[in-house]
């Protein structure tokens, strides 16, 4: 049977409450043995619809879980998400390059995005490296410095 979208996304994010949940795949096939028949390019965007992300366990596994994003409570979250990524950043023209913990650049990249920065034309992470472009280099430079303040600052009311 194939599900309306809202009862898929309901049940998806569901299953990454409930389970641990590492790949795309793996949750494929969550679904469809649940019933629900899905492919893993249904799963690829409702991941990117809900906003969903990759987060380090306690034991360094990475798995899926919902981003909240309202209240200030989440504004919290995703400032210590955006703290815990960030290994170094850097700046190239109108370019800031932000290096993460492996798997860590997504949820980053989340992060930042959520926080409607205005110097921020456009952002695409990678794995490990989030390439956040700016419309001029003196954008970059401010927006480097400013992201090198709340991570350290998130990071310190976080006790990292």
């Amino acid at each position: 049977m194939k599900p309306s979208k809202s009862e898929r996304q309901a049940r998806l994010l569901q299953v990454i409450r409930d389970q641990v949940i590492t790949t795309q795949d793996e949750l494929a096939s969550s679904l469809n043995a649940a019933g629900m028949e899905v492919t893993q390019a249904t799963i690829s965007r409702d991941i990117k619809e809900l906003g969903i992300i990759k987060v380090a366990t306690a034991s360094g596994v990475q798995k899926y879980v919902p981003m909240e994003r309202s209240g200030e409570a989440a504004s919290g979250r995703l400032m210590k998400v955006f703290a815990e990524a960030v290994v170094q950043i850097d700046v190239a023209m109108n370019l800031v390059i932000v290096k993460t913990l492996p798997g860590m650049a997504q949820a980053g990249a989340s992060a930042l995005d959520s926080m409607h920065l205005p110097e921020i034309a456009g952002s695409i992470a990678g794995d490990d490296t989030i390439f956040v472009a700016t419309h001029a280099p003196e954008q970059a430079e401010t927006l480097g410095r400013l992201l090198g303040r709340i991570a350290r600052q998130a990071g310190s009311k976080n006790g990292t």
